[in-house]
């Protein structure tokens, strides 16, 4: 049987376990911030996240498809979302060219200035990071991706745009602990994208 990290002897005979624990939290502060976030201007949690989202990505993966994978979720849950973001008169819908069947989602002015009013929820936990050393930040930022990486590998998580995850990406290439072939140029880990517009999925991921 697996110990608990939410033991507290556990965590007392190992750092893994209270790095765990201190995750945990961390993502009940992510809850409880959009959660107030989302009240303030009388919508879900989710919705809000749709909102953002939008703001900020192309229109292939403005789609009920795509937003399903990106935040895990069924096309259902996410159509319902949908709904009820345009009844009221957040976002729109367009029929994408060529394809009747397929539409891309857009925020309407109203619902740009609500992405915009609600992007800042993190600020809380954007400000103590900001204030860590830079050498910290980077070590803390590759852990992380390393994390996201094993999880998206597990198929706990789907979409994830991140450098570890592209066609594009290599390793220890010519001297290079990271590097992209697109750009053609080695990447410093500070350069490393969690959320890249260019990225294309590497076939052989599982």
């Amino acid at each position: 049987m697996h110990k608990s990290p939410f033991n507290p002897d556990i965590q007392h005979e190992n750092t893994g376990p209270k790095v765990v624990v201190a995750l945990e939290r961390i993502s009940e502060a992510f809850r409880v911030l959009l959660w107030n976030e989302s009240k303030t201007h009388g919508l879900s949690p989710i919705q809000v996240q749709v909102l953002i989202f939008l703001k900020y990505h192309s229109p292939d993966k403005c789609k009920v498809s795509f937003l399903a994978d990106e935040f895990n979720m069924t096309k259902a849950t996410i159509s319902d979302t949908v709904k009820a973001l345009m009844n009221k008169k957040l976002i729109e819908k367009d029929q994408e060219p060529g394809d009747a069947r397929s539409f891309i989602i857009n925020l309407t002015p109203n619902g740009a200035s609500i992405a915009e009013q609600t992007e800042q929820f993190t600020r809380e936990i954007l400000e103590p990071v900001e204030n860590l050393p830079a050498e910290t930040k980077e070590q803390l930022f590759l852990s992380l991706t390393n994390i996201i990486h094993h999880l998206n590998r597990a198929g706990i998580i789907t979409i994830q745009r991140m450098c570890q995850t592209c066609l594009y990406y290599r390793t220890n290439h010519q001297g290079a602990a990271h590097y992209c072939e697109l750009l053609g140029k080695k990447l410093e880990s500070t350069e490393l994208r969690l959320d890249c517009p260019e990225h294309e999925l590497l076939s052989t991921e599982n």
